[in-house]
This record gives C-alpha cells, sequence and structure tokens, in this order.
C-alpha cells in the first residue's frame, strides 16, 4: 500500500501522534511516513525495537541511512547511540537489533545504485560550522554528491532560515520547534517538500536541531 507516494505535494507529519503498527518481526513496531509499494520499496519510517529485538540478518539491495533518536541500535558495524547518523550503501549487509531498546528514522531503497560510501556519525561529537549567508544558522555536514545533500543544522532561537529546496527536500525536527507556512513543527515532525520548492522558517524559543536531506527528488524515476 502506498503512502504519501505522490511527491509532487507537500507532506507534514508529526510522528509522535501516528499509531505504532507491528512488523513482520516480533518485538519490531514502526510508524509509516512515505512508502512506495513496488518491489524496491521506498520508505521513510519510525522504528522502535523493543529490548532484545533484532531483525535477521540481510542484504540492503537499495541501501539504508538511519538517525538514532533513543537509546542504542546495534548491528555488525557497532553500537550506535541516540545522535548517530549511519549511512550504509547498497549491498551493506548487517544484523540489526538492540539489547536496551531504540528508536530510529530510517529511509530504504534511496540510494544511487552505485554508491558504495559508508557514513558513521554522531551528532553530539561532530563540530558545526556558521553558515556565512544564513544567520543564526550551523551546519555539521554529513554526506554530499551530485544527487542530493545531507546535513545536520542548528538555527537559533528565532532565527528566520531559509532552505534550498529547488530540487525538492526533506526536514526532520530532532529536538526544539520551528514555524513554517504557518504551521508548527516540533520534536519528530517530518516535513517533505517537492521539486522548485522552498522552505522558510522561523527557529523556536529554543531553537531547533533538524536533519536536513535536499536534492535528491529531483532524480525520482
Amino acid at each position: 500500500m502506498d503512502v504519501n507516494s505522490d511527491f509532487s505535494k507537500r507532506v507534514l507529519l508529526h510522528a509522535n501522534s501516528i499509531a505504532w503498527e507491528e512488523s513482520p518481526m516480533p518485538g519490531v513496531d514502526r510508524r509509516r511516513l512515505d512508502r512506495v509499494d513496488a518491489e524496491n520499496e521506498r520508505v521513510t519510517t519510525i522504528v522502535r525495537y523493543a529490548p532484545a529485538s533484532k531483525f535477521s540478518s540481510h542484504v540492503h539491495t537499495g541501501g539504508e541511512e538511519f538517525i538514532v533518536l533513543e537509546g542504542i541500535f546495534e548491528d555488525d558495524y557497532g553500537a550506535w547511540p541516540a545522535g548517530s547518523y549511519i549511512r550504509n550503501p547498497p549491498q551493506s549487509k548487517h544484523t540489526p537489533g538492540s539489547t536496551p531498546g531504540c528508536v530510529i528514522f530510517v529511509k530504504l531503497w534511496q540510494f544511487q545504485p552505485d554508491d558504495r560510501t559508508y557514513v558513521h556519525a554522531n551528532m553530539n561529537k561532530l563540530g558545526s560550522v556558521a553558515e556565512r549567508d544564513r544567520p543564526g544558522v550551523e551546519v555539521s555536514p554529513l554526506y554530499k554528491d551530485a544527487y542530493e545533500d545531507v546535513r545536520f543544522e542548528y538555527w537559533q532561537a528565532g532565527a528566520t532560515v531559509k532552505v534550498d529546496t529547488t530540487g525538492g527536500g526533506e526536514v526532520f525536527v530532532l529536538d526544539g520547534s520551528f514555524s513554517e507556512n504557518n504551521e508548527e513543527l516540533h520534536q519528530h515532525s517530518w516535513l517533505r517538500v517537492p521539486v522548485d520548492s522552498d522552505i522558510e522558517a522561523v527557529a523556536g524559543p529554543d531553537g531547533a536541531k533538524v536533519w536536513i536531506k535536499t536534492g535528491h527528488l529531483r532524480h525520482l524515476s
């Protein structure tokens, strides 16, 4: 079943208000944000692992990227605490699970087929740099190529922030809040905007920490 599969439309969801659904694996639940029901199933979702739950070993033919929101996610490459951003490219293999339990924001089947770049980063250890032309914004780059730009951004309280989404874009709120297009976004809100759009946000009283991906929707086939 398709979920928010029309990428020409703006979508705003508050993940914490979406009911959990059981997955095929006991102890693993999910909240779907978008999904394209096809052989190569493109999906964006929030996944919750109960303590001591895990998936069987599998290959990510289309790649995966995720952010650990709560707890500790574990796989063949390490134990990843909250704040970790992981990018496992196409043909990567692992056995994911969590001894203490965790919650992750995850995207599947959204890589270029020849991408083989791994990224293991922790926002709590990364440095950030001020954006010269965007007052009140600091950036921690995560990944960039000809198809997409992925980063953490930190918005100062009250800052007016423009995000270039001419190639489409997504914003996921990790902490804090902001207003945009007369709507309020808070922790674990997710916004997807289509190609040839823009975002102009005003950060809330505590500022905002956000994950941003731009440019990728231009390359949808």
